[in-house]
């Protein structure tokens, strides 16, 4: 089946759905089925707006609504999962996934779902060391603290997919795994985004988290965004065993959905033809959901998941045949995903603004549905019911100062990451500052304008093969990269429909570009990102 891969949306459903329909209609092309990789933002109302971690200025209403109101459907069955830019109080009503919208599921914190036999995983938010350990406390009204923690990676939702055991498909991630761009085209990337050379050379660009899940599950096809840059790479991972079949996984990174920018990308994925059309739920992951549900944890507190070193006495939490045959029971082997998509909220009214609109914390009747049906623990029912209780450490109204303690970690339980890296805190930050100064480009501007300037292009190119040992030590030496280029252009060779297609990505076409035109006097540390262009400083 045909999968279109997006990078960072930041609202634009209309601009991805309508170059969908323009590539059907150039080309006779039909994915059936959309993954973004984050920075979704599903805003509702003025409310969640006042959720997504921007400045002011750029808090546009963009056109989600329509489609949450039922003014539009999408299209086409969508996936994605969140990022750093999101309506965290929507997607937090979510923390197991659901629909936001008809047609558009959100993966939750972290999931597993299948399509047509294709299984698909992804993990929301970036890797931020100093909450990596803490649980999911956060809950609207937000602060300056949580409006940022609240999407920053959790170490229980990578234990829970290292417990998966079969193989994954497709996994989505919003910041890249880290040292992945030690198997693609390392010298064009830093071609295009010179100001990640620090990063790169110091092998601290990216995501340890996503490193680590990278590894274990060994995905066919890895999709991630964030960079605002495309980026392809070719993984062969090192067989744990003599019996093990030596597998490799192909990364894709796309950019933001902008004018003349490689954001969307059409690929074959191979399917099932007898499985069902149908969005469905993974038996393997129910198992681990309910296999892990003791572990949860909604306070700031810190602490380590579960291992083998004499502390715990169980520390594996995967899934035996017996217990997933247990959940095909409980569902009488009717795996599909209830269509029970539910208003929680007030939808935008252009007529009737409110721009004072206060958010407020909901619980989902989809996920009491979902909880209830698999004996879960509702994530936002226990922070409600600790908060009342009074026992969450912070009290959620807590001046600033004691949160900011927090946030710093504690020095006697270390971070088992000890670098808090995918910040990028000197070039590329994760978080755009909220006292940021300055006319950037408004996002919500942009047009589709149809080019024949601009033919698309959909195969998926991947760079060269290269096996490195799990420490991945950084060599100095960029010779290798040379050959990439050539590499990823036979990549494009192996799919023969998309071979008649034209050369150029994809791209959205019809908004000016301007070059940014000098440094600006800036407060933060960044400025080597404002020398790039224009676009890439909303991050």
């Amino acid at each position: 089946m045909k999968v279109a891969v997006a990078g960072c949306c930041h609202g634009a459903l209309d601009k991805m759905y309508e170059t969908l329909e323009l590539l059907q209609r150039r080309h006779n092309v039909r994915p059936d089925l959309l993954l973004c990789c984050g920075d979704f933002q599903a805003v509702r109302n003025e409310a969640d707006l006042r959720c997504m971690a921007v400045p002011a200025k750029y808090r546009h209403m963009q056109t989600f609504h329509r489609y949450y109101s039922g003014e539009k459907k999408a299209p086409v069955l969508t996936i994605f999962i969140g990022g750093n830019h999101e309506a965290s109080n929507h997607l937090q009503e979510l923390p197991y996934g659901g629909w936001v919208a008809p047609n558009i599921y959100y993966l939750g914190y972290a999931g597993v779902v299948r399509f047509r036999g294709v299984r698909i995983g992804g993990i929301s938010g970036i890797f931020k060391s100093h909450d990596y350990r803490k649980g999911h406390f956060e809950c609207p009204p937000y602060n300056q603290q949580t409006i940022r923690s609240a999407y920053h990676v959790r170490n229980i939702e990578v234990f829970k997919l290292k417990q998966l055991k079969r193989p994954m498909d497709i996994f989505m991630s919003h910041d890249w795994p880290r040292s992945i761009y030690h198997y693609g085209n390392k010298k064009q990337l830093l071609k295009m985004k010179s100001f990640f050379r620090q990063e790169v050379e110091s092998n601290t660009l990216g995501s340890p988290a996503a490193s680590e899940l990278l590894q274990h599950l060994k995905p066919t096809y890895w999709f991630s965004a964030h960079l605002h840059v495309k980026f392809a790479a070719f993984m062969q991972h090192q067989a744990t065993s003599k019996e093990e079949l030596p597998k490799a996984t192909k990364f894709l990174a796309l950019d933001k959905c902008l004018p003349h920018r490689d954001f969307l990308q059409i690929i074959d994925i191979e399917h099932d033809p007898n499985a069902s059309d149908s969005l469905e739920y993974d038996a393997e992951w129910i198992a681990v959901l309910k296999a892990t549900n003791s572990l949860i944890n909604v306070t700031q507190s810190s602490w380590n998941m579960p291992e083998n070193n004499g502390l715990h006495a169980k520390w594996d939490y995967s899934a035996t045949e017996e217990a997933i045959k247990e959940v095909l029971e409980e569902l009488n082997h009717n795996l599909k995903i209830p269509c029970n998509f539910t208003l929680t909220a007030a939808c935008y009214d252009p007529s009737k603004p409110q721009k004072h609109m206060e958010p407020v914390h909901t619980i989902n009747p989809q996920t009491t549905e979902f909880c209830a049906q698999f004996g879960l623990t509702d994530i936002n029912d226990r922070i409600q019911q600790a908060k009342e209780e009074g026992s969450v450490r912070g009290e959620y109204e807590e001046e600033e100062e004691e949160e900011e303690m927090d946030s710093a970690g504690s020095a006697e339980e270390p971070s088992e990451y000890n670098t808090d890296n995918s910040g990028l805190s000197s070039i590329n930050p994760d978080e755009i500052m909220l006292d940021e100064e300055g006319g950037d480009e408004d996002l919500s501007t942009c047009s589709v304008d149809p080019s024949p300037d601009h033919p698309p292009d959909f195969s998926a190119s991947f760079s060269d093969i290269r096996i490195m040992p799990d420490s991945m030590v950084v060599s100095s030496d960029d010779a290798m990269d040379s050959n990439n280029e050539e590499l990823e252009k036979s990549g494009a060779s192996k799919q023969t429909e998309e071979k008649s297609l034209n050369e150029r990505p994809l791209k959205r076409i019809g908004c000016n570009e301007n070059g940014n035109s000098g440094m600006k006097k800036i407060k933060r540390r960044n400025q080597a990102i404002y020398a790039a262009e224009d676009e890439d400083k909303t991050e």
